[in-house]
């Protein structure tokens, strides 16, 4: 087992203790209504008419929950609500989730088909990169802050990925699609071939979903305990270097109700050896799932699951246009 493997198992352990509580306190017996003591009653029949029943205690009145509160902890709403606040992003190339505190997405999702990667209406040369102006200010991330930073605006859903159209492609550009990585070795290299490895699948598979991400993993240090620690660049420094970036694949038979070839796979932002085995990346999805807070494929069912490393050669091709990428992707 890798090292990546066993920190990112470690940071599910984190993730299933506080399940566990959340569980214990859902569970909690829920306070029960005063119960209503039945009083059993002899009649006598007179000759003056019909027995009577005697009179039925009234019920007692179950006092409203909120009557026995001395405050109102939600009252802090009518200021406005304090979040976290995911700034969902519809576009024509990517669907993204933000996280404001990181300045990073959460995921970001992209679907490729053979007829999209066939298709080539766009020329990167003619995209910018932008900051997201649906994002409130205060919590974009900006230009600015990957200037002289060291490292590359590395984005998530590739722009090679989008050659369907000049607009699909723009879309790739927003920062809101952009994680700081690491250029020579990792982003301009490895990951790339990572990227060419989801658009290959399109050769087996009609129907490709790839939700891609960032993650912040812990690390054993010297005195044995693990800890998350991350660089933070910009001015102020507010944009975190994620440790990890991972890839949940989903590639689709095509068939209404068919076979996914589920993949999911966790690599560290660092230079990485071109022959390394793509397969040493591959992870259970409930590993991405607990590292990250998120869920990915709570609603497909193993019947409908395959392995997507026992379908196809989970292999990469470092392909003679390595240099020509580094060029697309300085910063």
């Amino acid at each position: 087992m890798s090292k990546v493997t066993l920190a990112i198992i470690a940071a599910a352990g984190a993730a299933t203790g506080a399940a566990a509580t959340a569980a214990f306190y859902s569970t909690t017996k829920k306070e029960t209504p005063p119960s209503v003591t039945t009083t059993t009653t002899t009649t006598t029949a007179t000759a003056a008419g019909p027995p009577r029943r005697a009179p039925i205690p009234p019920v007692p009145g179950i006092p409203h929950p909120a009557a026995q509160r001395p405050v109102d902890p939600s009252g802090v709403f009518q200021y406005g609500f304090p979040g976290p606040i995911a700034d969902l992003r519809p576009a024509a190339s990517l669907t993204s989730s933000y996280d404001r505190r990181t300045r990073n997405p959460h995921w970001v999702a992209e679907h490729i088909t053979p007829s999209s990667l066939a298709a080539n209406n766009a020329d990167r040369k003619h995209s910018v990169f932008v900051e997201d102006v649906s994002i409130p200010e205060m919590f974009r991330a900006k230009l600015k802050d990957y200037f002289r930073s060291g490292y590359d605006r590395g984005h998530q859903v590739p722009a090679a990925d989008a050659k369907w159209s000049q607009e699909a492609m723009d879309d790739t550009f927003a920062l809101s699609n952009m994680c700081p990585q690491v250029g020579d070795g990792f982003n301009r290299d490895y990951w790339a071939h990572f990227e060419d490895f989801c658009r290959r699948l399109t050769k087996s598979y009609p129907s490709v979903r790839v939700v891609t991400g960032p993650l912040y993993l812990p690390k054993r240090e010297a005195d044995g305990k693990w800890r998350v620690s991350y660089e933070v660049i910009g001015s102020p420094p507010n944009v975190a270097v994620p440790t990890h970036f991972y890839k949940v694949i989903f590639a689709e038979d095509g068939q209404i109700g068919g076979k996914v070839a589920l993949g999911a796979f966790v690599l560290p932002n660092a230079v990485i050896a071109n022959n390394k085995p793509l397969g040493d990346f591959e992870v259970p999805v409930e590993v991405v799932e607990r590292a990250s807070g998120l869920e990915f494929a709570s609603k497909l069912e193993p019947v409908r699951r395959k392995r997507l490393c026992q379908e196809v050669s989970c292999s990469l091709v470092v392909r003679e246009f390595a240099q020509k990428q580094k060029a697309f992707q300085k910063h």
